[in-house]
Protein backbone atom coordinates (compact mmCIF):
# COMPACT_ATOMS: atom_id res chain seq x y z
CA UNK A 1 0.00 0.00 0.00
CA UNK A 2 1.09 3.17 -0.49
CA UNK A 3 2.90 5.48 2.31
CA UNK A 4 1.35 9.18 2.51
CA UNK A 5 4.00 12.09 3.21
CA UNK A 6 3.10 14.99 4.49
CA UNK A 7 5.16 17.52 3.60
CA UNK A 8 6.81 20.78 1.80
CA UNK A 9 9.55 21.75 0.05
CA UNK A 10 12.10 22.44 2.57
CA UNK A 11 15.44 20.46 3.06
CA UNK A 12 13.74 18.75 6.01
CA UNK A 13 10.95 17.55 3.48
CA UNK A 14 13.32 17.25 0.07
CA UNK A 15 15.35 14.28 3.01
CA UNK A 16 12.05 12.49 2.78
CA UNK A 17 11.32 12.48 -1.07
CA UNK A 18 15.05 11.94 -1.61
CA UNK A 19 14.64 9.03 0.69
CA UNK A 20 11.59 7.63 0.15
CA UNK A 21 12.76 7.40 -3.62
CA UNK A 22 15.97 5.45 -2.72
CA UNK A 23 14.07 2.98 -0.77
CA UNK A 24 11.66 2.86 -3.93
CA UNK A 25 8.42 2.92 -1.64
CA UNK A 26 5.05 3.96 -3.23
CA UNK A 27 4.06 7.49 -1.82
CA UNK A 28 1.81 9.64 -2.11
CA UNK A 29 2.64 13.50 -1.50
CA UNK A 30 0.13 15.73 0.84
CA UNK A 31 1.53 18.86 0.85
CA UNK A 32 1.65 21.34 4.39
CA UNK A 33 1.43 24.28 3.34
CA UNK A 34 3.57 26.26 5.45
CA UNK A 35 2.47 29.90 4.50
CA UNK A 36 -0.77 28.98 5.52
CA UNK A 37 0.32 27.57 8.35
CA UNK A 38 -1.82 24.41 7.73
CA UNK A 39 1.18 22.55 9.70
CA UNK A 40 -1.37 23.73 13.21
CA UNK A 41 -4.38 22.51 11.51
CA UNK A 42 -6.34 19.70 14.10
CA UNK A 43 -5.47 16.75 11.56
CA UNK A 44 -2.02 17.44 10.79
CA UNK A 45 -1.34 17.40 14.55
CA UNK A 46 -2.55 14.63 15.19
CA UNK A 47 0.48 13.17 13.12
CA UNK A 48 2.78 15.16 13.89
CA UNK A 49 2.01 16.57 17.60
CA UNK A 50 5.01 19.62 17.21
CA UNK A 51 3.27 20.96 14.23
CA UNK A 52 6.32 20.31 11.84
CA UNK A 53 7.01 18.43 8.42
CA UNK A 54 7.63 16.29 7.36
CA UNK A 55 5.52 13.01 8.61
CA UNK A 56 4.19 10.17 7.17
CA UNK A 57 1.61 7.47 7.21
CA UNK A 58 2.51 3.95 6.57
CA UNK A 59 -0.44 1.73 6.25
CA UNK A 60 1.89 -1.36 6.15
CA UNK A 61 4.27 -0.69 9.29
CA UNK A 62 4.90 -3.07 12.21
CA UNK A 63 3.05 -6.33 12.15
CA UNK A 64 1.09 -4.85 8.91
CA UNK A 65 -0.68 -2.30 11.35
CA UNK A 66 -1.19 1.19 10.18
CA UNK A 67 1.80 3.31 11.73
CA UNK A 68 2.42 7.02 11.94
CA UNK A 69 6.22 8.62 11.54
CA UNK A 70 7.02 12.49 12.88
CA UNK A 71 10.39 14.08 12.84
CA UNK A 72 12.67 13.77 9.64
CA UNK A 73 15.62 11.46 11.52
CA UNK A 74 12.99 9.62 13.13
CA UNK A 75 11.61 8.42 9.56
CA UNK A 76 14.55 7.92 8.08
CA UNK A 77 15.52 5.29 10.56
CA UNK A 78 12.14 3.80 10.86
CA UNK A 79 12.21 3.49 6.34
CA UNK A 80 16.01 1.73 6.94
CA UNK A 81 14.54 -0.42 9.60
CA UNK A 82 11.75 -1.19 7.16
CA UNK A 83 13.12 -2.09 4.07
CA UNK A 84 16.92 -3.07 5.90
CA UNK A 85 18.28 -0.55 3.10
CA UNK A 86 21.08 2.33 4.02
CA UNK A 87 21.93 1.14 7.33
CA UNK A 88 24.37 -1.14 7.92
CA UNK A 89 23.79 -4.58 9.12
CA UNK A 90 26.30 -4.45 12.27
CA UNK A 91 26.47 -2.23 15.39
CA UNK A 92 29.34 -1.04 14.95
CA UNK A 93 29.04 0.58 11.46
CA UNK A 94 25.35 1.43 12.31
CA UNK A 95 26.62 4.14 15.15
CA UNK A 96 29.37 5.88 12.81
CA UNK A 97 25.34 6.40 10.80
CA UNK A 98 23.88 7.48 13.64
CA UNK A 99 26.59 9.73 14.54
CA UNK A 100 26.23 11.34 11.26
CA UNK A 101 22.65 11.58 11.29
CA UNK A 102 22.15 13.20 14.76
CA UNK A 103 25.50 15.51 13.44
CA UNK A 104 22.84 16.68 10.48
CA UNK A 105 19.76 16.13 12.86
CA UNK A 106 21.10 18.41 15.67
CA UNK A 107 23.23 21.05 14.05
CA UNK A 108 23.46 21.00 10.13
CA UNK A 109 20.18 21.85 9.74
CA UNK A 110 19.29 24.55 12.79
CA UNK A 111 22.29 26.47 11.93
CA UNK A 112 21.42 26.79 8.58
CA UNK A 113 18.11 27.43 9.16
CA UNK A 114 19.01 30.29 11.29
CA UNK A 115 21.02 31.88 8.44
CA UNK A 116 18.00 31.49 6.48
CA UNK A 117 15.67 33.52 9.22
CA UNK A 118 18.34 36.21 9.42
CA UNK A 119 18.67 36.85 5.88
CA UNK A 120 15.01 37.74 5.52
CA UNK A 121 15.31 40.35 8.22
CA UNK A 122 15.49 43.76 7.34
CA UNK A 123 19.02 45.08 7.89
CA UNK A 124 19.91 46.80 11.60
CA UNK A 125 21.81 45.49 14.48
CA UNK A 126 19.56 42.01 14.62
CA UNK A 127 20.20 40.62 11.63
CA UNK A 128 23.97 41.27 11.69
CA UNK A 129 24.31 40.13 15.12
CA UNK A 130 22.41 36.81 14.00
CA UNK A 131 24.31 36.83 10.51
CA UNK A 132 27.69 36.82 12.15
CA UNK A 133 26.55 33.89 15.06
CA UNK A 134 25.00 31.10 12.48
CA UNK A 135 26.90 32.03 9.11
CA UNK A 136 30.06 31.23 11.47
CA UNK A 137 28.50 27.99 12.54
CA UNK A 138 27.01 27.06 9.11
CA UNK A 139 30.89 27.75 7.59
CA UNK A 140 32.35 25.32 10.88
CA UNK A 141 29.85 22.59 9.85
CA UNK A 142 30.82 22.59 6.12
CA UNK A 143 34.41 22.36 7.20
CA UNK A 144 33.68 19.61 9.49
CA UNK A 145 31.79 17.96 6.64
CA UNK A 146 34.53 18.78 4.06
CA UNK A 147 36.89 16.68 6.24
CA UNK A 148 35.02 13.96 6.98
CA UNK A 149 34.66 13.06 3.01
CA UNK A 150 38.12 12.95 2.97
CA UNK A 151 39.17 10.15 0.90
CA UNK A 152 35.62 8.75 1.57
CA UNK A 153 32.38 8.83 -1.43
CA UNK A 154 29.56 8.82 1.12
CA UNK A 155 29.54 10.23 4.78
CA UNK A 156 29.49 7.19 6.95
CA UNK A 157 29.29 4.18 4.85
CA UNK A 158 31.43 2.59 2.11
CA UNK A 159 30.08 1.74 -1.19
CA UNK A 160 26.33 3.04 -1.11
CA UNK A 161 25.04 6.03 1.10
CA UNK A 162 23.27 5.73 3.90
CA UNK A 163 20.31 7.81 5.36
CA UNK A 164 23.29 10.11 6.99
CA UNK A 165 23.71 10.95 3.16
CA UNK A 166 20.02 11.63 2.46
CA UNK A 167 19.43 14.07 5.29
CA UNK A 168 22.67 16.09 4.86
CA UNK A 169 21.92 16.21 1.18
CA UNK A 170 18.48 17.84 1.93
CA UNK A 171 20.31 20.75 3.48
CA UNK A 172 23.45 21.03 1.17
CA UNK A 173 21.43 21.39 -1.38
CA UNK A 174 20.47 24.75 -0.08
CA UNK A 175 24.49 25.76 0.55
CA UNK A 176 23.74 28.83 -2.17
CA UNK A 177 20.90 30.63 0.71
CA UNK A 178 23.43 29.48 3.40
CA UNK A 179 25.98 31.81 1.15
CA UNK A 180 28.91 28.87 1.53
CA UNK A 181 30.48 28.19 -2.05
CA UNK A 182 32.09 24.56 -2.69
CA UNK A 183 34.81 26.21 -3.51
CA UNK A 184 37.08 25.74 -0.38
CA UNK A 185 35.47 22.78 0.36
CA UNK A 186 36.11 20.01 -2.59
CA UNK A 187 35.03 17.26 -0.52
CA UNK A 188 31.56 18.07 -0.12
CA UNK A 189 31.93 19.58 -3.54
CA UNK A 190 32.48 15.56 -5.28
CA UNK A 191 30.36 14.42 -2.48
CA UNK A 192 27.49 17.04 -3.48
CA UNK A 193 27.71 15.87 -7.24
CA UNK A 194 28.09 12.35 -6.31
CA UNK A 195 24.50 12.46 -4.71
CA UNK A 196 23.06 14.72 -7.32
CA UNK A 197 24.02 12.62 -10.51
CA UNK A 198 21.93 9.20 -8.80
CA UNK A 199 18.78 8.81 -10.33
CA UNK A 200 16.48 8.64 -7.52
CA UNK A 201 18.04 11.51 -5.92
CA UNK A 202 17.38 12.89 -8.65
CA UNK A 203 13.39 12.25 -8.73
CA UNK A 204 13.55 12.85 -5.32
CA UNK A 205 14.34 16.55 -6.21
CA UNK A 206 11.57 16.89 -9.17
CA UNK A 207 8.76 15.93 -7.48
CA UNK A 208 6.51 18.73 -6.32
CA UNK A 209 6.37 19.61 -2.78
CA UNK A 210 4.81 22.88 -3.18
Amino acid sequence: MTIELYTYDTPNGRKISVALEEFDLPYEVKIVDLGKREQFDADFLAISPNGKIPALIDPEGPAGQRITVFESGAILLYLAEKTGRFLPATLAERVTVYEWLMWQVGGFGPAPGQVHHFLALPEGPARDYGLKRFSSETRRLYRVLDERLAGREFVATAGEPSIADFAILGWAWRHERHEVSFADLPNVAAWYERMMARPAVQRGFEVALA
